[in-house]
């Protein structure tokens, strides 16, 4: 997938399933932003376009889909995009659509949003299900009612029959309900987007996934903001840090290339046109085997804590918040 006006040449992988074009670029732009700007985001896709991104992850719950959708219609004006065939989008199901007889709606939803035919890749957000309603975080217990997993999950493949989504999968799925799809698909999920990133490795996840393949995506590749406000376990790495100066790149760089060499894809937020420019600047250079393994001992800990998502007040009927949360290294 060329990129007009720059030098930046991004890989692609073929996904697994999916019944047109397949080929996922392997660094993505994500446009989760709270509190919403949707000038921001617009203004901020269109820069991405213009530096070389043609992958954009969004979902229902972000509220971005309209200024995603805006800004890649303003590019096709200017030029600076030549076509939709160009792009590679992905859109995602929120726990309140989490209903068999909600998901083409909620698909068909998004695509109006995005002002488009189809997106490339539709993911079930979280293997949680909540009663139908507008999205809120954190949810509340009395909310939360069992998934039909079987029944999303042929809702999905339907998706993909009718070419609304030209790919499906998952997001946040441990192992355990990666089983419980592969136990009932006739099309199996083609990626897994999970939290990843030098910090929180997901070493047996990824070889789960590997083993069955499903591709992975890492969301949160640079660490996120801790909980703590205490900054980024990966961006104040020391590890990390030495290895950037001693290579001439930024920490940041070291970390997404770090990712790209174990396979995965990156789904990286930035604003910043400098910023989004750098992040594509991975593909021309590799880490020395010293350098890896000093990051295969970075310590472990994972950021984004379902405590944060869904309420604790009690057990969810569908799935126990704990569960998300599993150490599956």
């Amino acid at each position: 997938m060329a990129s007009a006006g720059t030098t930046a040449v991004v890989p692609e992988v073929a996904l697994r399933s999916g019944n047109a074009r397949t080929a996922m670029p392997m660094v993505g732009m994500g446009t989760a932003s709270f509190p919403l700007v949707h000038e921001a985001v617009k203004d901020a896709v269109l820069s991405a376009i213009e530096v070389g991104f043609r992958h954009f992850d969004t979902a229902s719950m972000y509220g971005t889909e309209k200024p995603l959708g805006d800004a890649v219609a303003e590019a096709l004006r200017r030029g600076t995009l030549r076509s939709r065939e160009d792009l590679f989008v992905t859109s995602k199901l929120w726990c309140s659509q989490n209903h068999p007889d909600l998901v083409l709606p909620s698909l068909r939803e998004t695509l109006k949003n995005l002002q488009m035919e189809y997106v490339d890749l539709y993911l079930i957000h979280w293997p949680v299900c909540l009663k139908p309603g507008p999205p809120e975080l954190p949810t509340r217990k009395e909310n939360a009612v069992p998934l039909d997993l079987a029944g999303v999950w042929r809702a999905m493949e339907e998706c993909q029959r009718l070419g609304l989504a030209k790919a499906i999968g998952v997001s946040n799925f441990t192992t355990r309900h990666l089983d419980g799809v592969l136990a009932v698909a006739t099309v199996p999920p083609a990626v897994n987007q999970v939290e990843l990133n030098p910090a929180w490795q997901q070493r047996t996840l990824r070889a789960y996934c590997a083993d069955r393949g499903i591709h992975v995506a890492a969301y949160s590749p640079l660490g996120g903001q801790n909980w703590d406000g205490q900054g980024s376990a990966v961006l104040d790495s020391e590890v990390l840090a030495a290895i950037a100066k001693a290579r001439g790149k930024t920490v940041a760089q070291v970390a997404l290339r770090w990712i790209h060499e174990q396979g995965v894809t990156c789904i990286v937020k930035s604003y910043s046109k400098e910023r989004l420019r750098q992040n594509l600047g991975i593909f021309d250079w590799e880490l020395t085997d010293e350098e890896r393994l000093k990051i295969s001992q970075i310590p472990q800990r994972k950021v984004v804590q379902t405590s944060s998502l869904f309420s604790q007040e009690g057990e969810f009927t569908a799935v126990d918040p704990a569960e998300l949360n599993i150490l599956e290294e």
